[in-house]
């Protein structure tokens, strides 16, 4: 036998508050009710009988209360095994960890919105696989694929711009590592989530998305930032600096991130406040849109719920003790 929710058990505590209550209200009645009446009137086998009625009434509805507590609990006895398959997406988040994230044009910086775009991520995923590559110069493999969204999240808050020492935004390499963390040769139910600023120091990333489009991949694309640019805090204090003393300004750059959605039939949005762009993409896109495959079956052991028999049971206390009359009906001569 087992419970389907064992906290109801809590609720066992109020039987015994629920007894006292009761006991003091019959004590009271009983108080009141000698006021009124003498034994002339009733005899003491008659408030005898009017008592035991009570406490049976009394009864009913504690053991009424106990059943309803047991329903409640969710009891189940009898099971059945049953192979169930989970069907979903598999999705790589690549995000930029570049300095250039730390702008804060966005606020309070690029990397932390994007951090934050991606816990939204994880809370939204219904059954599907997802995985993080972070990429500066270069990509690795952050978190592989997983159904675990917590050790997922885990990944997620460990990831800052420390992590890889080649700096520079390197698009291509976020790309190709990426198509590399699906390890599956389906040409399918693979999608690439590219977070960045847009600003690429190396290759041509619309021609690697191009590639990725022929093994049946789609990029969808998601950048944070101004057009008009923003300094770059540098950890030594102020912003950084080229080799002639000027401040550096990083720009978002959404024609390279539209032009790689496009050749991979993704889309582009724009970060903005609130969760526009992950409900476009994740909600609209992915999730309704791409053919689904089968990522997970495992044999499991169904119990059969059984709360029908206890609410059964304390409906008929409650209609025994709603059929107990509390006074004994007048029998003419028993008490003469």
């Amino acid at each position: 036998m087992a419970f389907g929710d064992s906290h109801y058990f809590y609720l066992l505590w109020l039987l015994p508050v629920m007894i006292l209550f009761l006991r003091w209200g019959l004590n009271k009645k009983r108080e009141l009710t000698s006021k009124f009446c003498s034994l002339p009137f009733a005899t003491k086998t008659i408030y005898e009988e009017i008592r035991l009625r009570q406490n049976t009434k009394a009864f009913f509805v504690i053991l009424a209360i106990l059943f309803m507590v047991l329903a409640l609990a969710q009891p189940r006895w009898g099971y059945e095994w049953k192979d169930l398959t989970q069907e979903g997406v598999d999705i790589i988040v690549a995000i930029d960890v570049s300095t250039s994230m730390l702008a804060e044009d966005i606020q309070p910086n690029r990397l932390s919105r994007a951090k934050r775009k991606i816990s939204d991520l994880l809370e939204m995923l219904d059954g599907d696989r997802v995985g993080l590559v972070a990429f500066a110069g270069t990509a690795f493999v952050q978190c592989p694929l997983t159904l675990d969204y917590s050790a997922a999240k885990l990944f997620l808050d460990a990831t800052d711009t420390e992590l890889i020492s080649a700096q520079g935004t390197a698009l291509v390499d976020a790309i190709q590592k990426s198509v590399a963390a699906f390890r599956t040769e389906d040409d399918k139910s693979k999608a690439i989530i590219l977070i960045t600023d847009g600003e690429n120091h190396r290759g041509d990333p619309v021609k690697t998305a191009r590639w990725a489009a022929e093994q049946g991949i789609k990029i969808f694309t998601i950048g944070i930032g101004q057009n008009s640019g923003a300094p770059i805090p540098d950890a030594a204090g102020g912003f950084k600096k080229d080799v002639d003393g000027e401040i550096v300004l990083t720009r978002l750059d959404e024609t390279t991130l539209q032009q790689i959605a496009l050749e991979t039939g993704g889309t582009y949005v724009r970060s903005v406040t609130g969760d526009l762009d992950l409900n476009k993409i994740y909600l609209e896109n992915i999730k309704p849109k791409m053919e689904k495959k089968e990522l997970k079956s495992q044999r499991r052991k169904l119990w059969r719920e059984r709360f029908q028999w206890p609410i059964f049971m304390a409906l008929i206390c409650l209609g025994l003790e709603f059929l107990i009359r509390e006074s004994p009906a007048h029998r003419p001569g028993r008490d003469q």
